[in-house]
């Protein structure tokens, strides 16, 4: 099996350049960590579909030139693949995200659910935030993604409400459910939203906002799965019957 070559992040303008200037912390990364030399093959990415496939001809200033072969544009993926992550404790979250990003989830929400222990206010609410969204950048290069996924800021239950209402399909995960998730038959196009509840699981008046809204109860079979896998497995059971796998 041929390796595939790493993958690296630059801005949209530099993707368009017949020579990147790979530099700061990805140049660095490039260049001291992953320690590639002339003539070896790289790709770089603008997280938005814009693929750059290169070759390093110089190191440059802790960093690396790398001359443009060929660029080719991925489309974004439908259908869309909406998780919204109740909030785990510690770095439950950052496992969920990296997880998620790996199998294909395209946009993420964390939701400050009424029984999620972790409350994200003011400047620790934000350095929670700016972790969720560098684990999704970084899981998404190292799984050769085009597209970094969207990690939006906190929604409340009206937050959720309103994607379920714009959602092709909305679905919540809840144990015991009637409908199971592996014989659901998903759209093919729009988007298709997976809310998952935190460890104490979703609240009567919450359920019944997103039941009301045109969510779907769905279960992931006989046993009950932490907040910080099901999202991952939920994702994963969808993406594999929407035909994007």
């Amino acid at each position: 099996m041929v390796p595939q070559p790493p993958v690296f992040l630059a801005d949209h303008a530099e993707l368009q350049r017949d020579v990147i200037l790979l530099s700061g912390a990805e140049g660095r990364h490039a260049a001291a960590v992953r320690r590639l030399q002339p003539g070896e093959r790289a790709d770089v990415v603008d997280g938005a579909g814009l693929v750059a496939e290169c070759v390093v001809t110089a190191q440059s200033g802790g960093g690396l030139e790398l001359a443009v072969r060929a660029r080719r544009e991925v489309p974004r993926p439908e259908p869309l693949m909406t998780v919204v992550q109740a909030i785990p404790k510690g770095d439950r979250g950052e496992l969920a995200v990296e997880e998620m990003t790996e199998v294909g989830v395209d946009r993420i929400m964390p939701w400050a659910a009424a029984r999620c222990v972790p409350v994200w206010r003011a400047e620790r609410g934000a350095r929670s935030l700016a972790r969720w969204r560098v684990t999704a950048r970084e899981a998404a290069k190292q799984s050769r993604r085009a597209w970094i996924p969207e990690v939006t800021e906190p929604v409340s239950v009206a937050g959720v409400v309103q994607v379920i209402t714009r959602a092709a399909c909305a679905i919540v995960l809840e144990p015991g459910a009637a409908q199971s998730l592996g014989r659901l038959s998903p759209p093919e196009s729009g988007d298709l939203v997976v809310i998952v509840g935190p460890e104490g699981g979703i609240t009567d008046e919450e359920n019944a906002a997103f039941r009301t809204a045109g969510a779907t109860p769905c279960s992931l079979g006989p046993t009950v799965l932490r907040t910080s896998t099901a999202g991952t497995v939920a994702a994963a059971v969808l993406l594999s019957r929407s035909g994007r796998w």
